[in-house]
């Protein structure tokens, strides 16, 4: 039961750093739906973000640069996942 609620944790995360990452590509106007959701997703996932782009800057291509904090915040995620849910079925 737990476990299963860990993973579910795991999964919502991934999935929405991916959503994130991909409407912050995407501009939209105040009071579009869309933004509400561009707003609530900031305000779960910048605060996982921030730390990860202060210790690893962007990468400067030429006049723009890559932010690789939502790939290295994947990349831990997927790391942790299996273990919490081991932890969690294991504890519970």
């Amino acid at each position: 039961m737990i476990a299963g609620l860990v993973n579910l944790v795991f999964q919502l995360l991934f999935w929405g750093i991916l959503a994130w990452v991909i409407l912050s590509w995407i501009q939209t106007p105040p009071g579009h739906p869309l933004r509400q959701v561009q707003n609530f997703l900031d305000r779960l996932i910048l605060p996982l973000i921030r730390p990860i782009q202060r210790l690893v800057p962007p990468l400067r291509l030429g006049a723009g640069a890559l932010d690789l904090s939502p790939l290295i915040l994947i990349f831990l995620i997927r790391i942790l996942h299996g273990p919490a849910v081991r932890l969690a079925s294991t504890l519970f």
